[in-house]
């Protein structure tokens, strides 16, 4: 996979990839069907975007030939590059929500949803892989906004936030000493764990050697700079602010960034961000500061993020 943004040496494959969401939040797979190159293999519906088609088109036209399904409307989420021995492929991720018909086997096609979380079905597409694991991520991460307050009050605070519905939360407690925050960190874990929350700890993502010591990890973007790729566990995060940094966090196994971390979350600088973000095409999910409104999502989900991070 070309995550570094290097040319590749072979002529690329433009293709169109949807990921259907049903309402219960499993996903469609098919697999490839006899005479297509990796025959049985499993992946996400699509095809090949012809001269002249946008994405959103494209993947209109292949889900009705393939599926003899109506898309009603479709969000761009990430573009992944992969060199297989038949075609390099740059592969454009939208999620569709919403479609009309039952999806079909129209070219004898095995299709079935699939649940986040659930035993993949084999053998996958290697270009799928990335994007089952992506599926996980809900659309909302939260963190607690920074005030000093003692590591009782943050504990209380991360309770509370996983009884309001927050499946996700990012960990950063920078005003105390480094051996308060790894305390602090293992002391939220063993509170999130129970309820299947990941926290993205900063703390632990600082240091390289503590890389999969975690549930999950967060580099900041001085810290995506010097950081090794690494097998993780956990989910690992990273802020990111160029196109530079979204596909060196992808290079790392980084499974979401946080983009352009820094800075005022007003719908007024979330508009300068995600006018940024469109235009890049993402290698992996990416999360963008905002405060929690369904207009900020609804915006944010257009120009290509996966969701939101708001302070609580």
């Amino acid at each position: 996979m070309s995550a570094g943004g290097a040319a590749p040496a072979r002529p690329v494959t433009e293709v169109a990839v949807g990921v259907l969401i049903r309402a219960d939040g499993a996903v469609l797979m098919a697999d490839r069907p006899a005479g297509k190159p990796y025959a049985g293999y499993w992946e996400f519906p699509g095809g090949k975007i012809e001269p002249g088609e946008t994405v959103a088109q494209a993947l209109e036209r292949e889900l009705a030939e393939e599926l003899g399904v109506r898309v009603h409307a479709s969000l761009p989420w990430t573009v992944i590059e992969h060199d297989y021995p038949h075609a390099y492929v740059r592969l454009h991720f939208r999620r569709v929500y919403r479609w009309e018909g039952e999806p079909q086997a129209v070219e004898g096609q095995r299709l079935q949803f699939h649940r986040p979380g659930a035993v993949a079905p084999a053998p996958l597409l290697p270009a799928a892989v990335p994007a089952l694991r992506w599926i996980q991520l809900p659309s909302v991460m939260a963190r607690r906004a920074a005030d000093g307050a003692p590591a009782s009050v943050a504990l209380d605070w991360l309770q509370d936030a996983i009884g309001r519905g927050v499946r996700l939360v990012l960990w950063d407690e920078p005003h105390l000493a480094p051996a308060e925050q790894v305390a602090l960190a293992q002391r939220a874990r063993a509170l999130a764990a129970p309820y299947g929350v990941p926290l993205l700890d900063a703390a632990a993502a600082a240091a390289p050697s503590a890389l999969g010591a975690a549930d999950g990890q967060f580099l900041t973007r001085a810290g995506l700079r010097h950081a090794v790729p690494a097998a993780v566990g956990g989910w690992l995060g990273a802020a990111a602010g160029s196109r530079e940094e979204l596909c060196r966090a992808a290079a790392l196994g980084c499974d979401l960034a946080l983009w352009d971390g820094g800075g005022s979350a007003t719908m007024v600088a979330l508009d300068a961000r995600l006018a940024a973000l469109a235009t890049l095409q993402a290698p992996l999910p990416v999360y963008v500061p905002a405060p929690l409104s369904l207009t900020a999502l609804a915006a944010a989900q257009r120009a290509g993020a996966h969701g939101l991070l708001i302070e609580l």
